[in-house]
């Protein structure tokens, strides 16, 4: 598992799938402070993480990733169990604010 501070190839989101689940790539972000964690087993492990890099939960969104859809738009995919958060208005597994999907974009 480690952190992305910069960008990440998409050649290196392929490797990270192929020793982890395959197809995709389970990633964490904090679109506070523009940084991903990848390749945990679980999103929580990527959150964790992030939070003991004092990342804050509120900033914190999980997707998938499928480098081989690259560069189509389902090669994300805004679901995790992490996601739903009623409290912060987002009552779905996904990403419901565009405001916040745009951020998980860039």
């Amino acid at each position: 598992m480690k952190i992305v501070n910069d960008k990440i190839s998409v050649d290196e989101l392929r490797k990270i799938a192929e020793e982890t689940f395959g197809e995709l790539v389970k990633a964490v972000v904090d679109v506070e402070k523009e940084v991903m964690a990848v390749a945990g087993e679980l999103h929580s492990d990527e959150e964790m993480l992030l939070l003991s890099s004092g990342s804050k939960q509120k900033n914190l969104w999980s997707i998938n990733l499928y480098p081989e859809k690259y560069p189509n738009e389902d090669w994300i995919e805004f679901d995790s169990i992490i996601n739903l958060r009623p409290y912060f208005g987002n009552k779905s597994r996904g990403v419901d604010d565009p405001e916040v999907r745009k951020k998980l974009l860039k």
